[in-house]
C-alpha cells in the first residue's frame, strides 16, 4: 500500500499575528512554524500506524511551499515518513494548492492520500475536495477512525447526533480529524537521521489562482473584566445583554 501524507506548515499558536502591505500580507517575519497539528497529530500519525501494521506500506510527505517548509517536512520524516516532496511554490488559493497535490499524487499512483481536515491559519477545509474531484476519486471529509482492508478502507466520520461509517474502494482522499490518532513525539535519533535525508523538490505546474485574499482584519481587543457583587442579578443581566449581546 502507498499513502501520500499532505503536510503544510502553519504558524505556532503563540506566535504574534500582524500584517503588512495594507493588512493584504501576512507577516511571517519572527513567526516560528509548525506540522499543521491535523495534517502530523491525525494525518500522519495515522499514515504509521498503518504501515506499523503492514510493514510493506511506503509513506510519501508533500508540501506545496517554498524552503522555509522544509523544516516541519524533516520533522515529519523524523515521525515516520519515508520520502518527502516539496512543490517549491508559494501556496496561494486552496485550488492551486490542490492542483500541485494533484500533480504530484497522478505520478505516485497512490492508494490512499491522507490530509489533515483543515489547516489552523485559514481554517479553510477545501483542499481535500479539491484534491479528489481534480483526481476523479472519492473523498472522505472530517475522518475520526480508519481502517484498511483489502484494497478497501473503513471510514468513521462525526455527524449530527452521531457518527456514520462508510466504506470505499482504494484510491482515495480522507481529510482527517480528531480522534483519528493520537499525537507522537519523534526519537532523537530519528530527529537526527531526518536532518540527512533528501528532500525531492519539484518545480510547480501552471495553474491559475482562482481566489485573492483582499485584506485581513485582526479580532478587536478584549475589554477588561467587570465584576458584578453578589446581589446585582439586574445589573449583571442588563451588562450580558447590551455589552456582552450573549442574552
Amino acid at each position: 500500500m502507498k499513502i501520500l501524507v499532505a503536510v503544510s506548515k502553519a504558524p505556532d499558536t503563540t506566535a504574534k499575528i500582524t500584517f503588512k502591505d495594507n493588512n493584504t500580507v501576512f507577516n511571517e517575519d519572527g513567526v516560528q512554524w509548525i506540522v499543521n497539528p491535523y495534517d502530523e497529530w491525525y494525518a500522519l500519525v495515522r499514515a504509521i500506524e498503518l504501515k506499523e501494521a503492514a510493514p510493506d506500506t511506503i509513506i510519501h510527505l508533500v508540501s506545496v511551499d517554498e524552503s522555509g517548509a522544509d523544516v516541519i517536512l524533516r520533522k515529519a520524516l523524523a515521525l515516520g515518513g519515508d520520502e518527502a516532496i516539496r512543490v517549491n511554490c508559494k501556496p496561494t488559493d486552496s485550488f492551486s494548492v490542490a492542483s500541485q497535490l494533484a500533480a504530484v499524487a497522478k505520478q505516485g499512483g497512490y492508494d490512499l492520500i491522507l490530509t489533515g481536515k483543515e489547516t489552523i491559519d485559514f481554517n479553510d477545509g477545501a483542499v481535500p475536495g479539491m484534491l479528489a474531484e481534480l483526481l476523479e476519486i472519492p473523498c472522505i471529509a472530517v475522518a475520526t477512525k480508519l481502517t484498511v482492508q483489502d484494497g478497501q478502507a473503513t471510514v468513521v466520520k462525526e455527524i449530527e447526533g452521531g457518527e456514520q461509517t462508510e466504506q470505499v474502494s482504494f484510491p482515495v482522499v480522507i481529510s482527517c480529524a480528531k480522534g483519528m490518532a493520537k499525537q507522537r513525539m519523534a526519537g532523537i535519533r530519528n530527529v537526527i537521521a531526518a536532518r540527512s535525508k533528501t528532500i525531492k523538490v519539484l518545480e510547480p505546474v501552471s495553474v491559475d489562482q482562482l481566489t485573492e485574499a483582499v485584506s485581513f482584519e485582526l479580532p478587536a481587543a478584549k475589554t477588561g473584566v467587570k465584576m458584578v457583587e453578589a446581589g446585582q442579578e439586574a445589573e449583571l443581566a442588563r451588562l450580558l445583554h447590551e455589552e456582552a449581546k450573549v442574552i
